[in-house]
């Protein structure tokens, strides 16, 4: 691992200028709508009558204020490492023993969208649970997206995202080992953190099955078992769901960024049809997120001005690949946990995660989709103390 240097946390508050928010209200009330004919089931993408009342509620109703309260009501902090500023909340449990744990968001997510694991993971007797399960928790904002900005900082990719969080959590935060936890990018992160950082970590936990040097186009169809016939299916129904961004991302974000900069119900369009199309909620996104959430989710990325570099990630990591760095057995030598979502959009074999890691739990969920800890928060708060109760 490559020395890196780190600054001392500074404390931060949530603190959007009144220009900007006024500017982000003449921008929703000048929109220059395109046509949209024969599209009332979503086949052209995001829907135009849906989109104009999401944005007449987010100019004239949402409060972003009260977001922002919201969100400084939780310790947060920044830090730089290696010129790279990166956001953090950090909750201190409250139990005997708290094990510290390390929190990844993927995209279109944000550090806000894993704030109902804070309160139980922390504080278990509070919610129902036991004081020895609780949890030191640090949730960062990946490097570019949200109040980790500005990145100017070019080939941030998922490794590097690990090396960030490791030195996080030791050199900044003082914890010698820690656990790690994440979905979607924040899966890969923590994948990335069992295999290169295994003297740090006590054990991770994904909400996305994926594991460093294996690729899903390398799974023959033997390793499926009987029993996962559906995430196969539900694989290829999601293929289509999933092309089209990353693509773009990988290949010419920069191209794509111009236009979501310039005009937030770009952003919000490309941010909200992904929550629509990734979650359990058979087409109505309002059924698993309200409008507030949505609202949130946009506002983030445009009052930080982080969409362009937020797509950024995946040009970095799908250009660069993401071979394994060692040839020990298993890739990931500490102990593991899958929490597969029935919605999500990949898989992987059960077998192949047990042949390529230290595997210890594999739960799939009763229901939930790509964004799992965010749609059905008790459900992966239950699955994180059960993982690592024996690790203690």
């Amino acid at each position: 691992m490559t020395a890196m240097t780190a600054a001392r946390p500074e404390p931060f508050t949530v603190a959007v200028a009144d220009a900007d928010l006024d500017d982000l209200h003449r921008r929703l009330t000048a929109v220059r709508w395109p046509e949209d004919p024969g599209n009332e089931g979503w086949t052209y993408g995001v829907e135009r009558g849906w989109l104009q009342d999401m944005v007449a509620y987010w100019r004239d109703r949402y409060d972003w204020r009260a977001t922002e309260a919201a969100m400084n009501a939780l310790p947060q902090w920044r830090v730089e490492i290696d010129d790279i500023p990166i956001h953090f909340v950090h909750v201190r449990g409250k139990g005997p023993d708290p094990m510290p744990i390390v929190v990844t968001h993927g995209w279109p997510w944000t550090f806000w969208d894993m704030r109902h694991l804070i309160g139980p993971l922390t504080d278990p007797a509070a919610h129902g649970g036991d004081p020895a399960d609780s949890f030191d928790v640090v949730v960062p904002s990946l490097p570019g997206f949200g109040f980790s900005t500005p990145l100017r900082t070019t080939g941030v990719n998922v490794r590097r995202v690990a090396q960030l969080w490791t030195q996080l959590m030791t050199d900044v935060l003082g914890y010698d080992r820690f656990a790690a936890y994440g979905g979607d990018w924040g899966a890969i992160v923590t994948a990335e953190l069992g295999h290169a950082h295994a003297e740090h970590v006590i054990g991770v936990d994904m909400s996305l099955a994926v594991i460093p040097g294996v690729s899903r186009a390398a799974v023959a169809p033997g390793d499926w078992a009987d029993d996962e016939a559906w995430m196969v299916a539900r694989a290829a129904e999601s293929e289509r769901l999933i092309r089209s961004h990353v693509v773009v991302h990988t290949h010419d974000p920069q191209t794509l960024a111009y236009a979501l900069a310039d005009s937030p119900v770009g952003t919000a369009a490309w941010l909200w049809e992904r929550r629509r199309a990734w979650s359990d909620c058979d087409g109505d996104v309002l059924r698993v997120f309200d409008r507030d959430e949505l609202c949130a989710l946009a506002s983030v990325y445009w009052l930080t001005g982080t969409i362009a570099t937020s797509l950024r990630l995946y040009f970095e990591h799908f250009n660069g690949g993401w071979p394994a760095l060692h040839d020990r057995s298993p890739a990931i030598g500490v102990p593991t946990g899958f929490s597969i979502f029935p919605r999500d959009v990949v898989f992987l074999p059960r077998a192949v995660a047990a042949a390529r890691t230290d595997l210890r739990r594999w739960t799939v969920m009763p229901k939930g989709g790509h964004f799992g800890p965010a749609e059905q928060p008790a459900l992966m708060v239950d699955e994180l103390r059960a993982m690592f109760r024996p690790l203690r």
